[in-house]
């Protein structure tokens, strides 16, 4: 059998117009914005299409059936957005997240919390900023940053990404628990050493007399 799979998608070659889309067939499907002006590489298969910028993927929707239609991405418009705040609750991307369950309530309470405090502007880009972290985090553990942050008091981007990353660390804990279970019950696990301590641990005898400072 031959080692790549075969594709059986549809090639398309289309060019990115100034709303960051592209159309393929009778529809419309967002690409981040950097792409715009520049022709990218879509495969078109039976329920989803992918688009690659030469040979990295950038985008992935599923197909649209019906005519006309308009397939958006609001990952896709963050970085336009920031630079104008003022566009974002009109944002036809941001209803279809809000209508696909990605833009939750807990988003809309921390925003509405955000503007009251930083302004509708910086309140504003404040909540893109969170929408960013979704690159690095995942979307569940920013979504438990968004519920949490405000009981501490702090309406940031970075109190958010602090206790989405806690929220990620408390997944993890199982895990360490596990493997001290395992060491008490008499099983050896896994064991990570230092270079440092390794070289301390392996450094030869020292045979030298003790320093003085009689003369």
């Amino acid at each position: 059998m031959p080692q790549e799979p075969f594709v059986t998608g549809r090639l398309f070659t289309p060019r990115v117009d100034r709303y960051s889309q592209i159309a393929v067939r009778t529809n419309r499907y967002s690409v981040p914005a950097r792409l715009i002006g520049k022709r990218v590489r879509v495969v078109l298969h039976a329920s989803h299409l992918v688009v690659y910028d030469k040979n990295v993927e950038v985008a992935r929707h599923e197909r649209l059936i019906a005519k006309g239609s308009c397939r958006l991405d609001l990952d896709h418009y963050l970085e336009a957005l920031i630079r104008k705040p003022g566009a974002f609750p009109g944002a036809t991307a941001l209803e279809q997240a809000r209508s696909a369950g990605k833009f939750t309530p807990v988003h809309d309470a921390w925003w509405a919390q955000a503007r009251t405090i930083h302004g509708e502007r910086d309140g504003t880009r404040a909540l893109i900023e969170v929408l960013l972290l979704g690159r690095h985090l995942a979307h569940e553990h920013v979504v438990a940053g968004l519920a949490t942050a405000p009981r501490a008091g702090a309406l940031t981007t970075d109190a958010v990404a602090l206790e989405a990353r806690k929220a990620a660390q408390a997944e993890d804990e199982p895990t360490v628990r596990a493997s001290a279970s395992a060491a008490v019950l008499g099983q050896s696990p896994a064991t990570v050493t230092s270079l440092h301590a390794w070289r301390l641990a392996h450094l030869p005898p020292d045979t030298r007399p003790l320093p003085s400072v009689t003369p």
